[in-house]
């Protein structure tokens, strides 16, 4: 009957839909000055300190050498990560491909 199945999606709190951490990333592909630069646009946006990742190996068609700081990323939780997500998702128009969800409820997008 489909008025259970109303009743039921109001009162069952599994349905809705929480945000537990919202990870940025952004790959430069190279350390210096363009990656100092992503690191600044990442602390004006998220408020905290970004993280650097390394290149695992070198590749040389890529011109990265190993242990090289080629990106960076930050990890946020909380109201601050809704209110980031809310913003990403307006310069996306609100539209997500289909492709850019897991089976398991996850998603990701890019901007660029």
């Amino acid at each position: 009957p489909p008025s259970i199945m109303a009743q039921e999606t109001k009162t069952n709190r599994m349905r809705d839909i929480r945000i537990q951490k919202l990870c940025l990333n952004i790959c430069v592909g190279e350390s210096g000055d363009r990656l100092t630069r992503a690191a600044k646009v990442l602390e004006s946006l998220t408020g905290q300190q970004p993280v650097f990742s390394k290149a695992r190996y070198t590749v040389r068609s890529f011109g990265i050498r190993r242990n090289e700081k080629i990106s960076v990323h930050c990890t946020v939780r909380g109201p601050k990560a809704e209110e980031i997500l809310d913003r990403g998702l307006k310069v996306r128009e609100y539209e997500l491909p289909k492709e850019g969800f897991s089976s398991m409820g996850n998603f990701g997008f890019g901007i660029q």
